[in-house]
């Protein structure tokens, strides 16, 4: 089929290398690039840098509503989106034949919105998974076209988003066969098992020691790789990228041991936390026994504080 892909994010990109192997992608849309590296150049878009190294045009439209023509004029089958980041208008939706599908991180009606693998992560679930579904007016609401289930583990969101891309790109390919072929039932989703999920924010990175060490391991893996979780020691901000529940109990914040031996054990609400990986101001990230090596933290003192 002739396809349109629209996503932004490396797990977009992911999605589209499985797509072009087996199918005739005519254009990609994504984001406009606003990250910039140190010199102030712009930096593409996962996306964006793999099609134009498999020389596939690319668009970036800051409102893609006013595009319609354009996209008309690519005679596409079909429409893909996976974390594309924009609402797509009706009269964008009704262009191609065979309308647009979205490649979904999560089984739906489970966690619509814009951070479904770090609500999966967050609120602790044993497994997530890529859900196909037929695009329309509403957040994720479309009809399921087909859905796979993924074990979550101990992987944070870097992880398992690579994790359902990989998922997810097999199982598009797989959806497409069956649209064309006209062997797919789609189901409707029961809205009133609906969860909604919302963007994170930058605040949701600050961590609080009161909560139990489950829920601050949940955290952790849930931000890591992006804002990143975070504490503060004598004022200064220490990012969290890996940690372990371990069974002792404290104060929460304070610190319980801080030697190579027994590691880097903080008190929380209930239970305790060892910390595995951890980015000082300015520094690279280490391990507990790398940050140690070089940090003196005396035990009984708070993180938080």
């Amino acid at each position: 089929m002739r396809i349109v892909f629209m996503g932004t994010p490396t797990f977009a990109a992911k999605v589209l290398a499985k797509l072009v192997d087996a199918h005739e992608v005519v254009a990609v849309v994504s984001q406009p690039d606003r990250a910039k590296d140190r010199k102030g150049n712009a930096i593409f878009t996962p996306v964006k840098e793999f099609a134009l190294s498999k020389n596939i045009p690319v668009f970036q439209y800051e409102k893609i509503k006013l595009h319609v023509d354009e996209l008309k004029a690519f005679c596409a089958d079909i429409f893909v989106t996976a974390a594309y980041g924009q609402i797509l208008s009706q009269e964008i939706i009704d262009i191609p034949r065979f309308g647009i599908v979205n490649v979904h991180a999560s089984l739906l009606p489970k966690y619509r919105g814009s951070s479904p693998i770090q609500a999966a992560i967050l609120n602790g679930d044993e497994e997530t998974g890529v859900t196909i579904m037929q695009t329309e007016i509403g957040m994720d609401t479309g009809d399921i076209l087909s859905a796979r289930k993924v074990k979550i583990g101990g992987m944070n969101t870097g992880e398992l988003s690579d994790a359902l891309a990989d998922v997810g790109g097999e199982l598009l390919l797989e959806t497409l066969s069956a649209i064309e072929s006209g062997a797919l039932k789609p189901q409707k989703q029961d809205n009133s098992l609906a969860v909604s999920c919302k963007k994170i924010s930058k605040d949701a990175a600050l961590l609080n020691w009161e909560s139990s060490s489950q829920e601050l391991y949940n955290t952790i893996r849930a931000l890591n790789p992006n804002p990143v979780a975070y504490t503060l020691y004598k004022a200064e901000r220490i990012k969290i990228y890996e940690a372990e529940c371990v069974d002792c109990k404290g104060e929460a914040g304070k610190i319980l041991c801080a030697d190579r031996k027994n590691g880097l054990v903080i008190a929380c609400g209930e239970g305790a936390l060892r910390i595995k990986k951890l980015q000082a101001p300015g520094k690279k990230i280490m391990s507990e026994s790398e940050y140690l090596n070089g940090n003196k933290l005396a035990v009984g003192d708070y993180f938080g504080k």
